[in-house]
């Protein structure tokens, strides 16, 4: 992800979330030493258009993924699937062997792919969002 790609991931980040990012979040995230900020990019209608994105961090062998979002013309084409695996390789190169996220309770597409990826529900963090409870989830690598 870079600073040119944020209008697009903000339009996407609105578009997905009660309590969307800021830009200013977002440019914290580029500049943090342990985050990395990647976007997906797809061929559609004959142009390139950034699909998705994902933003975590990696600290001494842990990865937290903090936000995570495909855009809505694109959910369920695999794009969130072929992210996340790329991902978990990145992850898997920078020597991390256990990876933390968290998850609204009413989330069912997002706990459901994250399953599909080895994740397993640890806990929950109440009233994490505010207005619902939050699953975390790890998935060891």
């Amino acid at each position: 992800m870079s600073s040119g790609d944020i209008e697009d991931v903000l339009r996407i980040e609105k578009a997905s979330f009660h309590k969307p990012w800021t830009r200013a979040m977002f440019e914290g995230e580029i500049k943090n030493p342990v985050s990395f900020a990647y976007t997906l990019r797809v061929r559609a209608g004959g142009k390139e258009e950034l699909a998705a994105y994902i933003v975590f961090w990696i600290v001494h062998g842990e990865a937290h993924i903090l936000n995570i979002a495909v855009s809505p013309a694109l959910r369920g084409r695999g794009v969130a699937s072929k992210l996340l695996s790329l991902m978990l390789q990145v992850m898997k190169r920078n020597m991390v062997y256990e990876v933390f996220l968290e998850v609204r309770v009413s989330n069912e597409a997002a706990k459901s792919l994250y399953r599909k990826f080895g994740f397993r529900e640890a806990f929950v963090r109440k009233n994490y969002y505010g207005d619902e409870d939050a699953i975390v989830m790890v998935l060891d690598l």
